[in-house]
């Protein structure tokens, strides 16, 4: 379970056997979590975060999606 990065005391990870799903990211802080789709950003799932986390975390997303995709690609090709 790569984590990428933390900040605002989200984590940012992804896990390292996830089938055929396209590129995602997993956050997660205290007891919210919440996957988002990579291209294009878009929330997958989520539990526990209110809307302002939500629109915090997709910021994140979009500013961080290239070093992500990035991360995943990179994970994969082991």
């Amino acid at each position: 379970m790569p984590t990428i990065f933390r900040i605002n005391g989200y984590r940012f990870f992804f896990f390292s056997q996830e089938g055929f799903e396209p590129p995602h990211i997993h956050v997660e802080k205290a007891e919210g979590y919440a996957k988002f789709w990579l291209t294009p950003v878009g929330l997958a799932s989520s539990r526990g975060f209110r809307g302002k986390e939500l629109a915090e975390i997709a910021c994140f997303v979009k500013k961080y999606r290239n070093l992500f995709e990035d991360k995943w690609y990179e994970y994969s090709d082991d």
